[in-house]
Parts: C-alpha cells; sequence; structure tokens
C-alpha cells in the first residue's frame, strides 16, 4: 500500500513539474511578438530606435521572469517536493 502511495506521489510531482513548464510557451511568444513590433517601429521612424531598444529588452526582461518562475517551480517540484511528501506520509504512517 505504502509503494502505491510513493507512486502517485511522484506521478503527480512529476505532472505539476510538466504543467509548469507550460508557463514557458508564454515568454517565448509575448517575447517574439515585441522584437516584432519593435523592429517594425525601428523601420517607421530610424531616429527613435535608442529609445525603442530599451524599451523592448526591459520588457522583454520582465516577460522572461515569468518563464525563470516556471522553472524554478518545476524543479522544486521534480527534486524537493517528492521527498517532503513522502516523510509527511511516512510520519502520519507511524
Amino acid at each position: 500500500m505504502m509503494e502505491i502511495a510513493i507512486g502517485i506521489i511522484l506521478g503527480c510531482c512529476a505532472l505539476g513539474a510538466g504543467a509548469a513548464m507550460i508557463a514557458g510557451i508564454g515568454p517565448g511568444i509575448g517575447e517574439g511578438n515585441a522584437v516584432a513590433k519593435a523592429c517594425e517601429a525601428i523601420g517607421r521612424q530610424p531616429e527613435c530606435k535608442g529609445d525603442v531598444t530599451t524599451t523592448m529588452l526591459m520588457g522583454c526582461a520582465v516577460a522572461e521572469t515569468t518563464g525563470l518562475y516556471a522553472l524554478v517551480i518545476a524543479i522544486l517540484l521534480i527534486f524537493v517536493a517528492p521527498g517532503r511528501f513522502v516523510d509527511i506520509l511516512m510520519n502520519s504512517v507511524k
């Protein structure tokens, strides 16, 4: 019975990590769209290249944090959470 519970814990942690990494799609799409619009803006008004580039880089940096947070959560779910959950399970059985 205990082996089944541990298997469920490990499986759910893996599924949670995979679901967390779906958040990596958003920054990729957002940053690609931002760069496309920045290139379009520079093409229309080349004299404001510095302002557009600075704003685009700041926006891309902020958008990238979403993907980094998702990566941290996925790593925690893969390496830290299973051990904690198994410890809780073992302590509750005693």
